[in-house]
């Protein structure tokens, strides 16, 4: 077991890097589930799949199991894919809500930052 960085840890043979598990910390199934499709979408992935071990364990573990890459590379991009999709989808939810406050006449809220 090799530690990776603050939340994450990675299980597999150091002989053969094709076949990694990830453990994150602090995650559920909504980070698993998105980089499972994402993982899969991949042609390099052989496997995918995650579980999270125990309801009141918020960590889930992520298996990727590759073509021949390394297990790491494509974690790794499929982390940057997520972070690209995600922020679409907020660019794409917020001119939504632009449009739709314009549409309706709603006038922005003028907040004042500085606070007495």
């Amino acid at each position: 077991m090799a530690a990776a960085g603050a939340g994450l840890t990675e299980v597999g043979s150091e002989a053969d890097n094709t076949a990694i598990t990830f453990s994150l910390k602090d995650e559920d199934h909504t980070l698993g589930n998105a980089l499972r499709y994402i993982l899969n979408k991949d042609p390099r992935v052989a496997f995918c799949g995650y579980s999270v071990p125990h309801p009141s364990e918020q960590r889930v573990n992520v298996r990727v199991q590759t073509t021949g890459e390394s297990a790491r590379t494509v974690f790794k991009s499929a982390l940057s894919d997520l972070a690209v999709l995600c922020n679409h989808v907020k660019a794409a939810f917020e001119k939504a809500v632009e449009e739709h406050k314009a549409e309706q006449g709603v006038e922005p809220i003028e907040v004042d930052e500085e606070s007495d």
